[in-house]
């Protein structure tokens, strides 16, 4: 049976999903693998430098802090 998608993305599976709300570390880790790319595009930041020449980087504070947004949603959902 073909994987259902969205906007040509594959979706988890449910059976991963059930597996981190349960605690697997690895079904969690493949989660946050499958929001990864839409965690970089929120924590984007155009950061300048002495110069006043703008570099775009991912800010890895945010992005740790979406991260464990998300596992503590994960692990607390009824």
């Amino acid at each position: 049976m073909k994987q259902p998608t969205f906007r040509g993305r594959e979706l988890l599976p449910l059976s991963v999903i059930e597996a981190a709300r349960a605690g697997d570390p690895l079904a969690m880790e493949r989660v946050l693998r499958y929001y990864e790319s839409y965690m970089d595009k929120l924590c984007t930041r155009t950061l300048y430098d002495l110069d006043g020449t703008p570099h775009v980087q991912v800010d890895e504070y945010m992005k740790r802090r979406l991260q464990n947004r998300l596992i503590r949603a994960i692990l607390n959902s009824p």
